[in-house]
């Protein structure tokens, strides 16, 4: 190749892109999971592919038309990167195509939106400098180049050089754990195949899912059963799996029944039907943290805590849709499937075993709060088909319009809505503890800033605290109009978070702890309460456990006529084996600490390799068969309304 010819190749499309791609990709996985992919030579390969199918449009154009394309392609490859790189800052996630598609819900935070480009200024000028680059140095430099027949010839045979490359590297390391070919048969968006693969290859793939459709096959591992024994009770319902596996036609159902039929379920216990009859008040409190609870501002979260059921082993995991994917856990009982809304699509499947549902065929009046939008997350859509009146801002619910809204304030709103009946359930999804922690922009941690000036600590844990004195407040007020109407003896109150207050830093977070927090467990402990005015002294439970567990915990609690072996979680009073299960697929068990995206594992009681495989298979289960959950409908067919 002659010195022109070289020239004229550097300044052709291909190497242009693919050098751009290659150092965005670098300085995003930097940025955010901090660090280079773990297949990086599978990132080169699919990064080079992406590189000729962007360069393709570029050969059939004029030269004008040439100069625009490029440019355009420049700017868009690097507002991607950029914009998701901010995303992740926001959300410690990445948006998948569907996410991208529904963007107008990045809206609800304009100002939170706003103070985040103010707050990495450096990090948009850093994704910005390629584009000025190209309109400096670059724009007019670029060669008019036709589509030769040689051209097409070394596209097509270099194209095909990288794709075999990159096939080999799927099919030789398919043993491995969340090996590149299980990540790439997923099709979605998730953070464990950004920190292996790249970001460029995972959105690729999601947009493949998402056109194309993800693979729904089933791989069963048949669960290893525990013979049942006269003094056990089964908390399950009647429902005769072979019949249906005889009739089913659908291949996907019938092994999700052979699958369902064969899981261990969990055994009636002490505590079992312990709250009967009880109504039953369920929160989900936005960014709620075991360190909230204090003593003296926030008495009332101290008193649920130190009088109710204390849980010293349970973990609120992080999902891909953070605050949706939080309550869907929470609420169903099932892992969020990746890479899409798992509420909001669930909005018309038949759901007969959230608490919704299940108290209002027992005749109770079932009500569901947000003191936010009442689309937010689409939630008008989710929340009615669980079984409740739902009211948010803008569907029956007016509050004071500020930002966050009041928890105090949507509990005097509310209350008098049920409180008056002879039996009710009701749920909320507070929004006072919403970031951004601050005096300036956060209202709720304003009004609330007097109560905490005297703390030795920065301001964005004394904003946080300031924010949870609200839901404390709000608790209070609950508390005090039961017991006023004669209801606090018989009614049981619950809570849990959404997530971690993902809105402070590590730092911060270690500081509000008042210890350093380690990001990739202890990040994610957490607390649920449980508590009702019957109990009169603290009952501790130190079983390992998540917000997947919530449902089949209250279920058991309450004496539903539940079937455990549909819930991806436990009874934590049951003696039935814990697992906490991450997005990225790391988990947590009684022995083994597995860490998805490094491959590390911890044992507690001596290592155990197949027991670890063990535990893998179950984790990759249970996110499979939520998934099939929510996308074939799978309780409609089981008809357990009829039970």
């Amino acid at each position: 190749m002659t010195k022109k010819r070289f020239i004229e190749f550097l300044y052709s499309p291909f190497p242009y892109f693919m050098t751009l791609c290659l150092l965005l990709e670098a300085i995003t996985q930097f940025l955010t999971v901090n660090q280079l992919g773990s297949y990086w030579f599978l990132i080169m390969c699919n990064t080079f592919c992406l590189s000729f199918v962007f360069s393709i449009p570029y050969f059939f154009l004029n030269e004008k038309y040439q100069k625009i394309y490029l440019s355009l392609s420049i700017v868009c490859v690097c507002l991607f990167y950029l914009s998701q790189c901010l995303y992740y800052q926001f959300f410690t996630t990445f948006y998948s195509f569907s996410s991208m598609l529904n963007g107008g819900v990045l809206f609800g935070f304009l100002k939170q939106l706003m103070n985040l480009l103010l707050q990495n200024i450096v990090i948009i000028v850093i994704y910005l400098l390629p584009i000025v680059f190209h309109f400096i140095f670059v724009k007019n430099k670029m060669n008019y180049i036709y589509m030769s027949h040689n051209m097409i010839c070394y596209i097509v045979m270099i194209y095909t050089l990288l794709c075999i490359g990159s096939s080999y590297i799927y099919y030789f390391t398919q043993t491995t754990r969340e090996s590149p070919l299980e990540l790439y048969n997923e099709k979605t968006m998730q953070n464990l195949a950004v920190s292996k693969l790249g970001l460029s290859t995972t959105f690729q793939i999601d947009f493949q899912g998402l056109v194309l459709g993800k693979d729904s096959a089933v791989s069963v591992i048949t669960p290893t059963t525990t013979p049942q024994t006269l003094e056990k009770v089964a908390n399950t319902m009647k429902i005769d799996f072979d019949s249906l596996i005889e009739k089913e036609t659908d291949e996907t159902i019938k092994q999700m029944h052979q699958y369902f039929k064969n899981v261990t379920p969990t055994y009636q216990n002490e505590y079992t039907g312990m709250f009967e009859g009880y109504n039953v008040i369920l929160l989900t409190a936005e960014g709620f943290s075991p360190y909230a609870i204090d003593e003296e501002l926030t008495p009332t979260l101290y008193k649920l805590y130190n009088t109710g059921f204390q849980f010293t082993n349970f973990y609120t995991p992080l999902w891909n849709v953070s605050t949706s994917d939080g309550e869907y856990v929470a609420m169903q009982g099932l892992l969020p499937k990746a890479g899409t809304w798992s509420f909001r699509d669930s909005s018309s499947n038949d759901l007969p075993l959230t608490l919704g549902k299940q108290f209002s065929s027992l005749g109770y009046a079932t009500y569901a709060y947000h003191n936010h939008s009442a689309t937010y997350y689409n939630r008008d859509q989710s929340h009615p088909n669980l079984g409740y009146v739902y009211k948010a801002i803008g569907r029956g619910l007016t509050m004071t319009k500020q930002w966050p809204r009041s928890d105090l304030e949507m509990m005097q709103k509310t209350v008098d809505d049920y409180i008056y009946e002879d039996k009710f359930h009701a749920y909320y999804m507070t929004v006072s503890g919403h970031l951004e922690y601050n005096f300036l922009g956060n209202t709720i941690a304003n009004n609330n800033q007097d109560l905490v000036s005297h703390l030795d600590a920065s301001e964005p844990v004394k904003a946080y605290m300031a924010c949870h004195i609200e839901l404390d407040k709000a608790l209070e007020y609950l508390i005090q109009r039961l017991e006023d109407a004669g209801k606090l003896n018989n009614t049981l109150i619950a809570l849990s978070a959404d997530h971690y207050p993902y809105g402070l830093t590590l730092d911060a977070y270690s500081e509000l702890a008042g210890k350093s927090i380690d990001d990739k467990f202890e990040l994610y402990k957490n607390s649920f309460l449980i508590w009702s005015g019957s109990m009169k002294e603290a009952i501790v439970n130190n079983k390992l456990g998540c917000s997947a567990d919530i449902l089949p915990t209250l279920s058991n609690l309450l004496g539903l006529d539940y079937d455990s072996r549909l819930l991806m979680g436990i009874d934590l009073f049951s003696d039935a084996e814990s697992l906490v299960i991450f997005e990225s697929k790391s988990f947590l068990s009684d022995n083994i600490t597995y860490y998805a995206p490094t491959s590390s594992v911890t044992y507690k009681k001596g290592e155990n390799e197949s027991e670890l495989n063990r535990l893998s298979h179950i984790v990759k289960q249970r996110l499979n068969m939520s998934k099939l959950i929510l996308e074939k409908d799978y309780y409609r067919t089981l008809n357990l309304h009829n039970e």
